[in-house]
């Protein structure tokens, strides 16, 4: 039939947030489907993803890009408008999978924007929640990060040393550090101090 899209290949995409995380999840639901998955990872708020960049260079005109979740593939609302443009541009069209979504329709496109809206304001709210505990637990006197490697009295010691004309880089030696930690280190132990008295 004249017009008629041959669909040539289905490319699967698949991402976790650390290599922690397992893709056993997405690879069983996809496998099926694809003729062949791509798995990234990689945090949800990076920027660059270089398997992804891949997988849509790979597609051709005709060829499906393959994904679970909208979440698995796109950063934002305008993120995953201008990926299916482009894609729709080149011929390409998208299918994700617990959506049951067809984008190569109206009505699919109408629900893809739709529900594109909403995952980008679910994340702004998981974002802000998580904004709102760190803010409480600072606030609760909670220490977040890293267990500072040295302590007010090692901080009060190198103070004395520094003081005898000792070299920092030979301090910083002592304690395992490279010296800018150490100088960091020095000035948010005084930033602290000075807070503490007033």
């Amino acid at each position: 039939m004249p017009g008629k899209i041959i669909f040539m290949q289905k490319l699967g995409y698949i991402r976790v947030s650390t290599c922690e995380q397992s893709p056993d999840r997405q690879i069983d639901r996809l496998e099926a489907l694809c003729d062949e998955l791509f798995v990234e990872y990689l945090s949800a708020a990076t920027t660059k993803r270089p398997i992804l960049q891949e997988v849509l260079s790979s597609l051709s005109a005709g060829d499906i890009l393959v994904i679970l979740d909208l979440d698995r593939a796109f950063r934002s609302t305008i993120d995953a408008l201008e990926t299916l443009e482009m894609l729709k541009g080149r011929g390409v069209a998208l299918k994700i999978v617990n959506m049951n979504l067809d984008t190569t329709t109206p009505s699919g496109m109408l629900i893809y924007t739709m529900i594109s809206a909403f995952a980008e304001f679910e994340r702004r709210i998981n974002s802000q929640r998580t904004k709102e505990g760190l803010e409480a637990a600072r606030n609760r006197g909670v220490t977040l990060g890293r267990p500072r490697k040295l302590s007010a009295e090692d901080l009060e010691m190198i103070r004395v040393r520094l003081q005898r004309d000792d070299f920092l880089k030979d301090i910083a030696a002592d304690y395992d550090m490279a010296p800018w930690s150490l100088t960091r280190a020095l000035k948010r132990h005084a930033y602290e101090c000075a807070a503490s008295i007033q």
